[in-house]
């Protein structure tokens, strides 16, 4: 079980990450930083993101009973917001669009977040350790955390020789795949709140 669990939530936050996308945003970002400064920003706006994912892991539930709103008012939101990031993912020009100009900060904004510790990253995770309920499908949600994120780092720290094998058509194929895979977990978010309520009705 655990192991399932593992799996689905590594797909799941890898798909929202994302690191293939965001490669054209880090590089234009960083276009004006040297080699080292640029693995120091890939690096630091990983652990950004791991910092605020994980704040919202442990303290999100309490946040929702605090202002009243059901785990499943929460996976409807994500899979809207994951379907918006979906859209966006399947234009395949979305990462040259968030582009903005470069400051000092960008490790912090845009990049650790929204780009990659965005809503739907913070839905998602909040929702697998809702749904793990024990310690070791805690832990296993949490290195499904961690195992994303290495991925997502190691994307960004290559991300000059990636862009340089995959090219524009490749990147862009690649993202679309990751649209189409992350409108699929979408639609599975929003359904299985849905029959939550039809079967136990809206609390």
């Amino acid at each position: 079980m655990s192991s399932t669990l593992f799996v689905q939530a590594f797909v799941t936050l890898l798909v929202i990450f994302d690191p293939l996308a965001a490669i054209p945003v880090f590089l234009t970002l960083t276009r004006s930083q040297t080699p080292v400064v640029r693995r120091r920003t890939a690096r630091t706006s990983v652990l950004v993101a791991a910092g605020i994912v994980s704040l919202f892991a442990v303290a999100g539930n309490r946040l929702l009973d605090a202002l009243g709103i059901s785990l499943q008012a929460l996976q409807v939101a994500g899979g809207v917001l994951l379907a918006l990031i979906a859209l966006d993912l399947l234009k395949a020009d979305c990462a040259r669009d968030r582009a903005n100009a470069a400051s000092g900060a960008v490790a912090f904004v845009p990049l650790g977040t929204p780009l990659l510790a965005g809503p739907g990253a913070i839905a998602a995770t909040m929702l697998y350790i809702e749904q793990a309920g024990d310690g070791p499908a805690v832990a296993a949600v949490a290195l499904a955390l961690a195992a994303a994120l290495l991925v997502t780092w190691l994307t960004l720290r290559f991300s000059p020789l990636i862009e340089r094998l995959l090219k524009d058509n490749g990147l862009n194929l690649m993202t679309r795949i990751m649209g189409l895979l992350a409108a699929a977990i979408a639609v599975q978010l929003i359904a299985g709140a849905l029959q939550h309520w039809v079967t136990w009705g809206v609390s």
